[in-house]
């Protein structure tokens, strides 16, 4: 999945801060130029309006716990957050009711198998497993408090405009596109309705749940509010509270758990990251207390990750020492033990 030569970058340490900014910029700027021309990989079908994205697109974004940006490529171009929107959701509802609640109505636990897999629901005695697939995030967005299916999207709307420190705009070609095409989330719905595992009517929450996806983001918007998570709740950018430090520690659990679908055990490995996905391209990935880093490019592998995002997160993880796995030995100087 990942190419060899990431490795010939001397792995930095997952402790202290990051480089200075010179450093970082530089690269970011290594990052982009090295995997810009890789062709692998194919833009999503399925979703009619996916298929006509540029396969050449290609944009880098890192935005520190200090609010510093670090940027590169096609870092303007808009594109449908999808399925990256599940953690922030996931995030929102946690904040409104708590982390319990949420756990024992949808799990936290890898299904091993694809994002829109039934299968997982059915030998699960209809349990979604965790919120990072179609069926958890269905159900965690029915769990949203709201007086009607229009406040539970304000709220979303709003909450996910508050991680991205301005108002996301919804890309109404991508929600009609995708409105027409989703028999297969209506299908979970439904089942989940039928599991008693849906708070909400399941046609409403899948045509909220299908708006949420379509909010228009760029790289700099996903790495602001990764750094959001990163930053214990508070946005680095705006300075506001967005959620609770325990409700960023719990989303960055379960992004580790399940953010890159069955990828996510060899994401973990290879990188080290709470991580994020859409099939539009997008990734999310979260270095707590240091940063986030939002890519974008729209060829995907099999599980539906970016391929090119992939290759640059591996690159940049070793690079500016992210992997929260990775340490040095304490040594002797001012050591011992206690």
């Amino acid at each position: 999945m990942f190419e060899t030569d990431v490795l010939d970058i001397a792995q930095r340490a997952s402790t202290g801060g990051l480089p200075s900014a010179a450093r970082v910029d530089e690269l970011i700027a290594e990052a982009h130029a090295r995997y810009r021309g890789h062709g692998e990989g194919a833009v999503a079908d399925y979703i009619p309006i996916l298929a006509e994205a540029d396969p050449a697109g290609f944009g880098l974004s890192l935005v520190s716990t200090e609010g510093g940006l670090h940027e590169a490529g096609d870092v303007a171009v808009a594109f449908s957050i999808q399925s990256i929107s599940k953690a922030f959701v996931f995030a929102l509802v946690c904040e409104a009711i708590g982390h319990r609640a949420v756990h024992e109505r949808v799990g936290v636990n890898n299904t091993g198998l694809p994002f829109n897999s039934v299968i997982a629901l059915e030998l699960n005695e209809g349990s979604p497993m965790n919120p990072m697939v179609n069926a958890g995030a269905i159900a965690t967005t029915a769990m949203l408090p709201a007086t009607s299916g229009e406040e539970r999207w304000q709220l979303i709307r709003s909450g996910l405009s508050r991680f991205a420190g301005r108002e996301l705009p919804l890309d109404g070609e991508v929600y009609r596109s995708e409105i027409l095409t989703n028999q297969r989330n209506r299908g979970i719905a439904r089942l989940l309705d039928g599991y008693g595992r849906l708070d909400a009517e399941p046609e409403e929450t899948v045509d909220i749940y299908t708006r949420q996806c379509a909010l228009a983001v760029t790289t700099r918007d996903l790495a602001v509010m990764g750094a959001t998570l990163a930053d214990g709740g508070v946005n680095p950018v705006t300075g506001a509270r967005v959620v609770s430090a325990e409700v960023a520690r719990d989303t960055l659990a379960v992004l580790a758990a399940c953010g890159m679908y069955e990828r996510s055990g060899e994401w973990l490995f290879e990188i080290g990251l709470p991580a994020k996905s859409g099939v539009s391209g997008g990734i999310v990935a979260v270095a707590p207390g240091k940063g986030a880093l939002g890519a974008f490019s729209p060829p995907l592998d099999a599980a539906g990750n970016s391929v090119r995002g992939q290759r640059a997160c591996a690159f940049l993880s070793r690079a500016l020492g992210l992997n929260l796995f990775a340490s040095t030995a304490a040594g002797t100087v001012g050591g011992g033990s206690s």
